[in-house]
């Protein structure tokens, strides 16, 4: 790698265990990415576990943002729920700044937002509730990143709002030909294994964007690639990756991609 290597960022959803309910391997995981997204007590996480994954996100040289969702502890974010603008906004708010208070404890602050689950998808394809969750954020901080799916609506309100934003793309999530996710309800929609999500990502980067399962290009900046820390593959993924990318590409946490 040499220092004109074009920047790549790895990111992880971590921090999701709750109470004495573990999810996924985060201490394999901090080593192996760049920045972090953490649950903020309403899809999953809770106080203590913020606290501690800030903690380790931070001493693993990671940059730590907060990953708000819709309140859904028992279906871990993934239903989309009837909501008005006012909730929404209240919602995310109140996570963003749940999160920032273990940050600021910490000598730190977060770097950016990545909505969770359903209410990122829901986003995606609805321009209100996508300028409604960046409002909230710009409300909060206008200097947070936004991590959201390229080529989405909710890429875009964040651009027209003037956040600065990561285009993401998923290691681990096949793609329709108008760039949503393939629901998880559908057979293969969930890539588990690591030399799968490889030939997923290169294949996307050397396209110079999303490629659907029906092998459409889609054209699109890619700053972040996705890794799901809940997958049974998660860690091995992220070390293939980590391997692979590495040779072309000068791996940094998000905000070092707009240095």
């Amino acid at each position: 790698m040499t220092s004109s290597a074009k920047k790549l960022n790895l990111n992880a959803d971590l921090g999701e265990s709750y109470g004495a309910w573990r999810m996924g391997d985060d201490a394999s995981l901090l080593p192996l990415v760049q920045s972090a997204s953490l649950a903020c007590g309403f899809h999953a996480g809770d106080p203590v576990t913020m606290r501690q994954t800030v903690a380790a996100a931070l001493a693993a040289g990671v940059s730590v943002g907060a990953h708000p969702a819709y309140p859904d502890l028992q279906g871990f974010g993934r239903r989309s729920l009837r909501c008005s603008s006012d909730e929404i906004y209240a919602y995310v708010l109140y996570q963003i700044g749940a999160l920032d208070a273990f940050a600021r404890e910490q000598g730190a602050r977060l770097s950016h937002v990545k909505p969770h689950g359903a209410l990122s998808n829901d986003a995606c394809r609805d321009r209100a509730l996508a300028a409604t969750i960046v409002g909230a954020i710009k409300a909060f901080d206008t200097g947070l990143i936004l991590l959201a799916p390229a080529l989405s609506l909710l890429a875009e309100a964040g651009a027209a709002a003037g956040l600065a934003v990561a285009a993401e793309i998923f290691a681990d999530r096949t793609y329709e030909d108008d760039a949503t996710l393939t629901p998880r309800a559908f057979p293969g929609a969930v890539l588990d294994d690591a030399q799968r999500c490889l030939a997923h990502v290169e294949a996307m980067l050397a396209a110079g964007g999303i490629v659907s399962r029906h092998g459409k290009i889609l054209p699109t900046p890619i700053h972040s690639i996705c890794l799901h820390g809940d997958g049974p593959a998660a860690v091995t993924t992220a070390r293939i990756l980590r391997e692979k990318l590495a040779a072309n590409y000068g791996l940094s946490p998000l905000p070092g991609l707009f240095a």
